[in-house]
């Protein structure tokens, strides 16, 4: 593209700092210049904030100048989900029940951690209500819509900080995962969204979906993912869950290893659900790419059956509980859909969530034991490209039938395990991709062999195709992109 810092990933920035060729107040004044362009489109932000931005991108540039940068992340603007606390900005999660005129001073573990390495904070990104479904859009924000064409969905939850990101608006962004949340616009967008292993970065506030719910980088190369996974992995005791720093540099072994020898399984259904001819095709040629790197690849389903059922019966759980808490007032406010589901969960069962917490306990010894077979499990991250945005009457994927259409990313957040989807192709000029999920704890494994196969597989960026999707919907801002400016602050 001609646009070049756009698309130019972290580390590049980084270098180029470092040189005294670029600035992090240049980088940050043509972040907020795109996202004036695209954003009126694509719908990816609940706020931006101009004088926050630049403030940070002073400070950074000051460091910078003196040779004492702050940390890995000194300049980059990274675009936070609004699932994350961050002081100064409200946290809406996508809901109208929310005041936003609270005193919001706090930061949740991965925001703290983000400041403290320097990067530059300039708005936050859009999440269906509660982050609740695979598709971006809720009674605050309306629809979030996928740069490579308008009528598809980025996915969800964390639809708008994939949408930011593949739209060349920052290199980095911050998304949450608790069934797919992650992965699935990752797969949409085309770019690489990483769910840790549970506990490897801190989650706090807690998640209403409990021991499912990750925090990770979502990012256009993995280096670029494993340098955020440096910034952000660690234990805070807000988070009991929170597993101690492992003490891997990330960002400094994702080149190394080697595929060499390494037992891998190919799963194109994950042996309970058939993806599109397309897909598969793209999935299986992936496999292929792993053989010529030298592992051994083998086609082996984890699983017989899906295990999409445990996974429902312990969130609609979650679900009630969530409706519980809210007041009759504050339930007229929120997305039908998401009520309707929540009300399903009042006919969950005392006997069918403690089955379901016994058969999430057997999958997931059933996925180590598969693991000690293999060293990497190759599948679809989802069966199909992007769904379309908006209901349909029709039987086409979108947000009326996303069950049918997200099964294989949940049971991962189930089992725990480290997974991270890559760009493997395009199906019909939209993106799609690969998911590399590892044994748990061996998030480092996952990124190498990711990061091998994006070397091996070529460039995705800069891509002219997409850069003439984004010439298509690009605009100046409006009312309503400059209404997201927090009050007090200015352009």
């Amino acid at each position: 593209m001609a646009d070049d810092i756009a698309f130019m990933p972290a580390t590049r920035l980084l270098a180029l700092y470092r040189d005294g060729e670029l600035s992090p107040v240049e980088v940050i004044e043509h972040t907020l210049r795109r996202l004036e362009t695209y954003e009126s489109a694509i719908n990816a932000f609940v706020l931006y904030d101009p004088e926050t931005a630049l403030a940070m991108a002073r400070a950074s540039e000051a460091r910078w100048q003196k040779g004492e940068p702050q940390g890995l992340l000194d300049g980059v603007p990274v675009a936070l989900k609004d699932t994350v606390l961050t002081k100064g900005w409200p946290r809406l999660l996508g809901s109208r029940t929310i005041a936003p005129d609270r005193s919001w001073d706090e930061d949740s573990p991965v925001t703290a951690r983000l400041r403290a390495e320097g990067a530059v904070f300039f708005g936050k990104t859009t999440t269906p209500e509660f982050g609740w479904k695979p598709v971006t859009d809720s009674p605050l924000t309306g629809v979030t819509r996928n740069p490579w064409d308008v009528e598809r969905t980025p996915g969800g939850s964390s639809g708008g900080s994939a949408a930011a990101v593949v739209a060349g608006i920052c290199p980095l962004a911050v998304g949450t995962d608790a069934g797919g949340s992650i992965r699935i616009p990752a797969a949409f967008c085309g770019i690489v969204g990483f769910k840790p292993t549970f506990g490897r970065v801190a989650v706090y506030p807690p998640s209403a979906f409990g021991d499912v719910a990750h925090v990770g980088p979502m990012a256009r190369t993995v280096e670029d993912g494993a340098m955020m996974l440096d910034a952000t992995k660690g234990p805070d005791s807000r988070d009991w869950h929170s597993l101690p720093d492992d003490d891997i540099v990330y960002r400094g072994l994702v080149r190394e290893g080697s595929l060499k020898g390494k037992r891998i399984a190919l799963s194109p259904t994950l042996g309970f659900a058939e993806p599109t001819a397309a897909v598969r095709a793209a999935v299986e040629r992936a496999g292929l790419v792993f053989a010529e790197l030298g592992a051994t690849v083998e086609p082996t389903d984890p699983f017989e059956e899906s295990p999409l059922p445990i996974f429902q019966t312990l969130a609609l759980g979650a679900f009630w509980g969530l409706l519980r808490a809210q007041t009759p007032e504050a339930i007229a406010l929120m997305d039908p859909g998401l009520v309707a589901l929540c009300r399903r969960g009042e006919a969950v069962t005392q006997e069918q969530y403690v089955g379901a917490i016994a058969q999430r306990a057997a999958l997931g010894q059933g996925l180590r034991q598969f693991f000690d077979r293999f060293d990497l499990l190759l599948s679809p991250t989802m069966p199909i490209p992007a769904a379309y945005a908006d209901p349909r009457d029709d039987e086409l994927p979108n947000p009326n039938n996303f069950i049918r259409w997200m099964p294989y990313t949940s049971p991962f957040n189930l089992a725990k395990n480290p997974s991270c989807s890559v760009p493997c192709g395009f199906v019909d000029g939209l993106p799609i991709g690969l998911m590399v999920t590892g044994p748990l704890y061996e998030d480092l494994r996952v990124l190498q062999a990711c990061r091998a196969y994006e070397k091996a597989a070529g460039p995705v960026w800069p891509s002219p195709e997409l850069g003439a999707c984004l010439a298509k919907i690009a605009r100046p801002a409006d009312d309503a992109v400059k209404a997201k400016i927090p009050a007090g602050r200015s352009l």
